[in-house]
């Protein structure tokens, strides 16, 4: 649940006016504006970005199955502050 208080009445008005011409409820329209501005559809996604870098370099499946087989599997000993 969120509360804006002190917001402007033209904001407001101009809040009433976008939500009628997309066939929203204010409420609907605050949730959309929302969700776009911090979750835009523009954000790099980590996972895609690795694997299109590893396209781009002609990575292959063999070549990930030799650095497993390169990588040590032995977990790493927490430093210690003696």
């Amino acid at each position: 649940m969120l509360t804006v208080r002190n917001l402007p009445d033209e904001v407001h008005r101009a809040l009433r006016v976008r939500a009628a011409q997309h066939g929203r409820s204010t409420e609907a329209e605050v949730r959309e504006i929302l969700a776009i501005a911090v979750k835009p559809e523009t954000r790099v996604l980590i996972g895609e970005a690795l694997a299109a870098l590893g396209q781009k370099i002609g990575l292959t499946n063999e070549d990930v199955e030799v650095l497993e087989q390169l990588t040590e599997k032995t977990p790493a000993q927490p430093l210690r502050f003696e």
